[in-house]
């Protein structure tokens, strides 16, 4: 069973790697994948904010 990203599984994830992507002794094909992988989180938390500020802007506006 595939379990669901949330935004704050995504955004902890994201901050781990970041944590790995800037160690001084990573080697580059483990290094090229974990920024792959980081521009897959990061793209995935912007969709949601997006989707969430339309609907917060909806609902201000009563629709």
């Amino acid at each position: 069973m595939k379990k669901e990203l949330t935004f704050d599984k995504a955004f902890n994830d994201l901050a781990e790697l970041v944590e790995e992507i800037e160690d001084d002794e990573i080697k580059v094909d483990t290094l090229a994948a974990k920024v792959k992988q980081a521009n897959e989180l990061i793209k995935f938390c912007e969709t949601k904010l997006r989707t969430i500020k339309t609907e917060t802007t909806k609902l201000r506006r009563g629709k």
